[in-house]
């Protein structure tokens, strides 16, 4: 059994590594600034740039296939470069992204919608989630009635993450109530801004926000249906699906670069005539800090090996969503502590994460909800105890 990366995969991973080091980590101070001034962290543009300068030499579409001048890499691949972009605060991602649902475009959509969103000339959001279905979005409400060759819709969504910024949305809506969203009666549709939805952004503990999408007698035309009528929650399980292993590996960059702040301040700080790092209580949560880390981190490759090797990784993504989401939260928790009053301060990107990272146990799937796709899996014999190895 080989744990080691392959030469590509590192080569790759060391790539994305110097990019992050040299070109993005030098902006965290300024973004820092400007959140203490309570001014936006980044302007787009500013993070546009960085998109561009990657692709220069090549970093841009990391999952989007080459037909599209992406990437087209390997899920683990994909993961190691997820895990280096949470090692900088900066919210920077590399471009040449598209939902992955947007791929079951049809020709002309793809032409509008698609290949545009790539190059960065649109920005998209993905809408299901509503006031009432929330981790149950099987629940969702939003309707879509037939007008001719249109579709009217009406209904609200709400925690949309770049809902306030996006041009057009990729709105699952119910067009069978009779059949229930899970059975074929919920259709996605390409709706853009200009067809008359509105968004109210909504104030988080992080930075930045999500937003509510209004969508009161919209008008979209028949033509803009993504997929097949009645799709849209299996292609809504399919966007949410990939998170399940991306959100982790991030957890994993943020929790590794907090840690080893927290090793050189336990190296450095003194106190009753010691530096910190000689108490065992401090050794300690280094110590389960560490062991935590690592062992999220193969949870996570294990969910995108799985993902490469053509498996059903659902059972995996979730055990790994589950603890990777719990240990960073665990992780900058201990190292908050570890640094005082200072890691309470916004001079240090800390209590930023400490904010952040408990999104993660909410977002595209709860903790709640990752533990029941993981007992019953087991409980109704769809996976054995050991997984691929049993």
């Amino acid at each position: 059994m080989d744990f080691a990366l392959s030469d590509t995969e590192r080569a790759i991973r060391d790539t994305a590594r110097d990019f992050i080091t040299r070109e993005v980590m030098p902006l965290e101070q300024e973004l820092l600034r400007r959140e203490r001034a309570h001014r936006p962290g980044l302007e787009h543009s500013e993070l546009r740039e960085l998109q561009l300068k990657a692709r220069k030499f090549g970093f841009w579409g990391l999952a989007t296939p080459e037909e599209y001048g992406g990437m087209d890499l390997p899920a683990v691949t994909q993961s190691l470069i997820w895990t280096e972009l949470g090692r900088s605060f900066v919210p920077f991602r590399f471009g040449g992204e598209a939902d992955n649902i947007l791929f079951h475009a049809n020709d002309e959509q793809k032409r509008e919608y698609l290949v545009p969103t790539i190059e960065g000339e649109r920005r998209s959001c993905f809408a299901i989630t509503e006031p009432g279905a929330g981790s149950d979005a099987a629940n969702i409400k939003l309707s879509a009635r037939r007008d001719g060759d249109d579709w009217i819709l009406n209904g609200e969504k709400t925690f949309i993450t770049g809902g306030h910024d996006a041009d057009f949305a990729i709105v699952i809506a119910v067009t069978d109530r009779e059949k229930g969203a899970r059975h074929g009666g919920a259709t996605a549709f390409l709706v853009d801004r200009a067809m008359g939805w509105r968004s109210e952004f909504i104030q988080t503990m992080g930075e930045g926000g999500p937003a509510s999408l209004v969508f009161d007698d919209v008008r979209v035309p028949g033509r803009n249906i993504l997929g097949e009528p009645g799709q849209g929650f299996s292609l809504g399980m399919e966007w949410i699906g990939k998170g399940r292993y991306i959100i982790p590996s991030h957890a994993v960059g943020i929790a590794e670069r907090a840690l080893s702040m927290a090793i050189d301040y336990a190296n450095t700080r003194e106190t009753f005539g010691a530096k910190i790092g000689t108490n065992q209580a401090i050794q300690w949560m280094i110590a389960d800090s560490e062991t935590e880390l690592e062992a999220a981190r193969w949870l996570i490759l294990r969910a995108a090996w799985t993902v490469e090797q053509g498996m059903d990784p659902r059972h995996a993504s979730s055990m790994a969503k589950l603890y990777g989401a719990g240990m960073v939260n665990r992780v900058v928790d201990r190292v908050l502590q570890i640094h005082g009053g200072m890691g309470y301060t916004r001079e240090l990107p800390i209590e930023r994460w400490y904010r952040q990272v408990r999104l993660y146990r909410i977002f595209e799937g709860t903790d709640e909800m990752q533990r029941l796709i993981i007992s019953r899996d087991l409980l109704r014999g769809y996976t054995k105890l050991g997984g691929h190895l049993a």
